[in-house]
């Protein structure tokens, strides 16, 4: 059985809205929210968790260290 991530966390406060996140996501789990944030950025939201494989590539990849997949 494939593995599944219960819950993906972007922290507001670390995210600079660089979409490194989505663009290595290879199951599409992110998208850029429609909402700007306080600071003028387009914070990544999950758009489909069923879909996450929990391969942590877009907690890997994250410069600022603003998104964490939890699997359980």
């Amino acid at each position: 059985m494939p593995r599944r991530a219960d819950k993906i966390v972007v922290d507001p406060r670390l995210c600079k809205g660089c979409h490194i996140c989505i663009s290595v996501c290879p199951h599409g789990v992110l998208q850029a929210s429609d909402k700007m944030d306080n600071r003028g950025f387009h914070i990544p939201v999950v758009v489909d968790l069923e879909a996450c494989r929990a391969c942590r590539l877009c907690e890997l990849e994250c410069p600022d260290f603003a998104i964490s997949v939890h699997t359980g």
